[in-house]
């Protein structure tokens, strides 16, 4: 992995108990006087708080250094204890040296919120970089936690903040988090009204402050320190926000999601979460009746030397789905050994708790059979049953089941969609839907615009070994996969074939996926079996990238993504291709984001590397108009 993939943990001294300190900076992470008095009078009373998120949907804090947690549990208890408080609390903190889950547990051993803080280390992320969901509260108070370089992330947030923590290390030990050049990016997250508060009452941080359109005062500091800085924001020119970052649906309160499958089921737990009552409709008579009906499916993430949007997108995706299979108690086959025979493995770094590189022996003993090729191993990865999975999302969700109701059309109205069924008959009306169906739906993604030219119906067919002379120890992938079933036999495939209708199982495909499970287990020859297995179809983009957001309004195309008008009301999540087990959970709070305004759980970047237009944009680049 490349150095961006890289994060390089916190070194902490805590040969004094009551003030934890950095060697690296020379700086104590919080006040000997009490880290919760620290936190609770300079950070969250300094940003008015509880009383200005009373009575409010949801309010979003964005803190510059995480350190050790402190603010985000001083703000996560001022929450809690507040019967007026807000709906939903996220809080966004950024941290380039975050801790060791253990040295985060050693801070917080005596912490004088214990609940809280244990929830937090029992959360506490691989420490990979890139933004990290952390879930509470049911889903009502969220941590946004961005590992990495604060100057890189910061342009790389897509929310509005209404209030700000700035909280480094002392100015003169750390300017990096101080400079004109960060403040400035803070300030591209702020809306009129938001507030800050730090602890410094650094001169030039103060200037530059008040140049970016803070108005500026001192008030009483804690402890030892007489003056502290707080701030509001009241700039007297409103930037622009680019138009395809705009909330597709803000403030719905019901959606219509098409499909009862993987993304579906998805899109309707994470919408749900957010207060939205959810209606799943689907053509077919049950949930995960179509590609998310195979028995068996892998996820994990990915590793490529460039660390590109792939392995950053595959990463984020395999670590949501870690998460909320944790938070369903869904159970399934943890860990995954993935074949690697491109990359020198020992020339690798690892990433704890993500992806470590293991030589051939050390997977094959993690296997239970003789594998030719070193691999990576996932331990957060591994397989799961899809439909047992669609069902549990679906149960958290609450969504109402509306089965064997095809929507032929979908018509734009002021303020609302609806959808009719062939007939013209009206199935239902409702201000966001979100088409989750996928090769299901091409037919009406191809009323909405050229999207689907772009999408190819892949064929695939599995094999089921119902006596399997190998059982993994663990889901392997490589060329091909192998999972046990449990019962004595494997799961094993797939095949691959590009516009291809049959339904039925054929021998070739059989014996191609036969022969790949023999070179996965090393066996001289192919095993014999009976025709047995199941046939699906994915959709598919031509770079292998899923499709969520909005669509194109209509008009001539911007020039960048991100200042596309969208189609209100309406959002794309499809092309899972075969990765739906992988990608559902991610998806779907990135549909939630994205339809009702919130922070973005992913980077601006990869929000455009899964964009539904992009292939229209990149057309219209090439032809020059």
């Amino acid at each position: 992995m490349t150095a961006r993939a890289v994060v390089t943990p916190a070194e902490v001294d805590f040969s004094e108990p009551a003030a934890p300190a950095s060697p690296a900076f020379g700086d104590v992470y919080h006040s000997r006087a009490g880290a919760q008095a620290q936190s609770r009078h300079v950070f969250v009373a300094g940003n008015g708080l509880p009383g200005r998120w009373q009575g409010r949907e949801r309010f979003v804090v964005l803190e510059t250094g995480f350190g050790l947690g402190n603010n985000f549990l001083a703000t996560w208890d001022a929450w809690r204890q507040d019967p007026a408080r807000c709906e939903r609390l996220v809080f966004v903190s950024v941290e380039k040296h975050p801790l060791r889950r253990d040295d985060l547990t050693r801070a917080h051993a005596a912490s004088e919120l214990p609940e809280l803080a244990a929830q937090l280390i029992e959360r506490w992320p691989p420490l990979t970089a890139g933004l990290h969901t952390l879930s509470f509260e049911g889903g009502r108070v969220e941590l946004l936690l961005g590992l990495g370089d604060a100057r890189e992330l910061l342009r790389e947030l897509v929310l509005e903040a209404d209030a700000i923590c700035l909280d480094g290390f002392a100015p003169k030990l750390n300017p990096e988090l101080w400079d004109d050049w960060l403040l400035k990016s803070l300030s591209r997250h702020a809306r009129p009204g938001t507030t800050l508060a730090t602890w410094s009452i650094h001169r030039p941080m103060r200037r530059t402050l008040t140049a970016l359109g803070f108005g500026v005062a001192l008030a009483q500091g804690f402890a030892n320190k007489p003056e502290m800085t707080v701030a509001r924001f009241a700039p007297r020119h409103l930037l622009q926000r680019p138009a395809g970052r705009e909330a597709l649906a803000p403030g719905a309160k019901r959606a219509v999601i098409l499909g009862a499958g993987l993304a579906g089921a998805a899109c309707a737990w994470a919408l749900s979460r957010q207060g939205v009552a959810c209606t799943v409709v689907d053509a077919l008579p049950g949930p995960a009746h179509a590609s998310s009906g195979n028995p068996a499916g892998l996820f994990h993430g990915t590793v490529n030397p460039d660390d590109g949007p792939h392995a950053r997108f595959n990463r984020a995706a395999s670590l949501a789905t870690q998460s909320l299979l944790a938070e369903l108690g869904l159970p399934h086959q943890r860990g995954l050994l993935r074949l690697e025979t491109r990359l020198a493995l020992a020339q690798m770094l690892e990433a704890p708790g993500y992806v470590q590189p293991l030589s051939a022996d050390e997977a094959s003993a993690r296997a239970g059979t003789a594998l030719g090729h070193p691999a990576w191993f996932y331990p957060g990865g591994g397989a799961v049953d899809p439909a047992a999975y669609v069902r549990a999302m679906l149960a958290a969700s609450a969504a109402k089941l509306m089965l064997n109701t095809p929507v032929a059309a979908l018509r734009e109205c002021p303020g609302c969609w609806q959808l009719l069924a062939a007939d013209g008959h009206l199935i239902d009306e409702v201000t966001l839907v979100v088409l989750a169906g996928g090769h299901g739906q091409l037919s009406l993604l191809s009323d909405l615009g050229p999207l689907a030219d772009d999408l190819v119906v892949q064929r695939g067919q599995l094999t089921h070994l119902a006596d399997a002379p190998w059982q993994p120890g663990v889901p392997v992938a490589g060329d091909g996969y192998a999972i046990a079933d449990g019962r004595g036999g494997a799961w094993c495939g797939a095949t691959a074939q590009d516009g291809d209708l049959d339904p039925d199982l054929r021998e070739a495909d059989q014996a191609d996926n036969l022969a790949r499970y023999a070179r996965l287990a090393g066996l001289a020859e192919a095993p014999q079996a009976p025709l047995a297995g199941r046939v699906a179809w994915r959709l598919v983009a031509p770079d292998r990238m899923p499709l969520i957001g909005g669509l194109a309004a209509p008009g001539p195309l911007a020039a960048q993504l991100r200042l596309q008008p969208r189609r209100p009301g309406l959002v794309v999540c499809t092309g899972f291709a075969s990765r739906g087990i992988g990608w559902a959970a991610l998806a779907g709070r990135l549909v939630a984001a994205l339809a009702l305004g919130a922070p973005r759980p992913l980077e601006a970047e990869l929000l455009d590397a899964i964009d539904p237009q992009r292939f229209a944009l990149r057309r219209q680049r090439r032809s020059g108009s």
